[in-house]
């Protein structure tokens, strides 16, 4: 009797498996290829190419924030020089809570100041 058993729970598990194998293998594939075909089709932003825009807002925040406070303390009526600009920049590129300024401040600001 127990043979007859373990053949009975033996067929409900191989029927049960015959349901469920074609929703086990669609989740695998879709495990597989979900990520792979968002990636390639741009729906995933990795994280340093959002720390890289956030970043480049927060230079060009902090650049206009230093071309205004340039150009407010030191109105020149002509255009200035490549050196006048970068030296302009560079003393008024320090952030509040800093002591030296970013490179990329006073790059960005430099050019604001050409304009």
């Amino acid at each position: 009797m127990s043979g007859s058993t373990k053949q009975s729970f033996g067929d409900k598990m191989a029927a049960k498996w015959d349901e469920v194998r074609p929703l086990v293998t669609g989740l695998a594939i879709g495990l597989i290829a979900g990520p792979i075909i968002s990636g390639f089709s741009g729906f995933q932003v990795r994280t340093s190419t959002a720390e890289a825009a956030t970043r480049a807002g927060v230079v060009e925040q902090q650049a206009g924030f230093c071309a205004e406070r340039a150009r407010a303390a030191s109105p020149a009526a002509g255009p200035l020089d490549w050196q006048k600009r970068n030296d302009l920049a560079r003393a008024w590129a320090t952030m509040p809570g800093t002591t030296t300024p970013d490179p990329e401040v006073v790059f960005a600001c430099a050019s604001k100041l050409s304009r």
